[in-house]
C-alpha cells in the first residue's frame, strides 16, 4: 500500500506500487513480504523524527519495522505445523484443514518519506525524483529486513548497491 499524505510535492503515489513489489521479491529476506509507504510534509516528517529518533529535524526515510501483537503470535503457532491435523467446521458443514488455508503475507513494516527532502536529495544530486524515491523506499526496505547502516561496518550499503544495480535504480 502506499499513500501520499502531503501536497507540497506533487507526485503520483500510486505509481510506485510496482516498484516495491519488485524490490519486495528482489530481497531474499522480505520474500513474500508487504510493506507500506507514507508521503509526508517535511513539518510531520520532523514531528516522526523527533518522536521517535530524538532528533529535531526533518530526514528523508523512517522505516518501522512491524511487530506482531499477541494476537498474531498466538495464530502464528496455531498454524504451526504441529497444527496441520486441526480442521475447522463451518455452518455448512464444509471442512477446512489448514492445508486449505492461505497464510497471510508478512507485513514488514511502514516506510515513511518526507516527499519535500527527497525533492531536494533528487535536485542536489541532478537526479529524477522518481530515481530517489525508489531510492528512499529500497532503503527504507533494508531497514525493515534488519539492516542498520549506523551499527554495521558497510554491509546495508553493499546490500544496497547491489540491489540499485539489479533493480536498475543506480
Amino acid at each position: 500500500m502506499i499513500v501520499n499524505l502531503q501536497r507540497k510535492v506533487k507526485l503520483e503515489a500510486r505509481g510506485y506500487a510496482g516498484f516495491l513489489a519488485e524490490a519486495l521479491a528482489a530481497i531474499e529476506e522480505a520474500e513474500g513480504g508487504e510493506a507500506a509507504v507514507a508521503f509526508v510534509s517535511d513539518r510531520r516528517m520532523r514531528e516522526l523524527n523527533k518522536l521517535f529518533r530524538g532528533k529535531d529535524a526533518t530526514t528523508d526515510v523512517l522505516s518501522f519495522p512491524h511487530e506482531p501483537d499477541d494476537f498474531e503470535v498466538q495464530s502464528a503457532s496455531f498454524s504451526s505445523p504441529d497444527a496441520q491435523s486441526a480442521s475447522f467446521s463451518s455452518s455448512d458443514s464444509e471442512t477446512l484443514t489448514t492445508d486449505d488455508r492461505q497464510p497471510p503475507a508478512a507485513f514488514l513494516g511502514d516506510i515513511v518519506i518526507s516527499a519535500e527532502q527527497a525533492a531536494r536529495q533528487a535536485a542536489a544530486a541532478r537526479l529524477p525524483l522518481e530515481l530517489e524515491i525508489k531510492q528512499l523506499i529500497l532503503h527504507g526496505l533494508l531497514h525493515l529486513c534488519g539492516y542498520d547502516h549506523e551499527t554495521d561496518t558497510g554491509e546495508m550499503n553493499a546490500r544496497e548497491l547491489a540491489l540499485r544495480n539489479k533493480l536498475a535504480i543506480e
